[in-house]
């Protein structure tokens, strides 16, 4: 799927299949800081894997914490992400944790890359990466740094998948608000 015409039809799920090293041949574009990975029907990503400094486990579990009654308390707090969704995971090879985070969002590698250290610096809140073995100390001023870890522990798709190719978050939530407004305006007219 790798014809860009098909790319505004979001009538019809989309796959894409994915070279090795998570770039097209010929295609590829120069970020700010490194180069791009390319949209995918799914939009961009990225999928980090880190090893858990030992006995920092913890840390991340009341991360999640943190991040849930920050939201809770302001549902547009990671809103500058512009993400479809975000996962964090703690796993165990060999005796030794390890963090996934993966992330789908509507903006280029760097864009989110800049918005993330935005975010940690207006916030305050810690990252859950500071557990993590290289994360580096000046991330919430630098976002050239979180690129470089980021990048550093990114493990390319191989293959992406979407149900609504190419289509935004904003484009999903304008869709649903007009659902809504259209089902009480039928509901008026009864």
């Amino acid at each position: 799927m790798s014809d860009r015409s098909k790319q505004e039809d979001w009538t019809k799920p989309a796959a894409m299949a994915i070279p090795k090293g998570g770039f097209f041949e010929g295609e590829v574009k120069q970020g700010r800081y490194v180069p791009i990975f390319p949209q995918t029907p799914a939009c961009y990503g990225f999928s980090v894997i880190a090893k858990v400094i030992p006995g920092m486990e913890e840390h991340i579990y009341n991360h999640a914490k943190v991040i849930e009654k920050a939201i809770a308390d302001d549902p547009t707090t990671l809103a500058i992400l512009k993400a479809h969704y975000l996962r964090w995971v703690i796993f165990t090879i060999k005796g030794e944790s390890y963090m996934m985070y993966q992330g789908i969002f509507d903006t280029d590698f760097d864009k989110y890359c800049e918005d993330a250290s935005v975010l940690f610096g207006k916030t305050g809140i810690k990252s859950a990466f500071e557990a993590l073995e290289g994360w580096p100390a000046d991330y919430a001023t630098n976002p050239a740094s979180i690129v470089k870890f980021f990048r550093d522990h990114q493990w390319p798709s191989f293959l992406e998948y979407s149900e609504h190719p190419y289509v935004s978050c904003d484009e999903i939530k304008k869709a649903l608000k007009l659902k809504a407004a259209f089902s009480d305006m039928l509901d008026q007219m009864q």
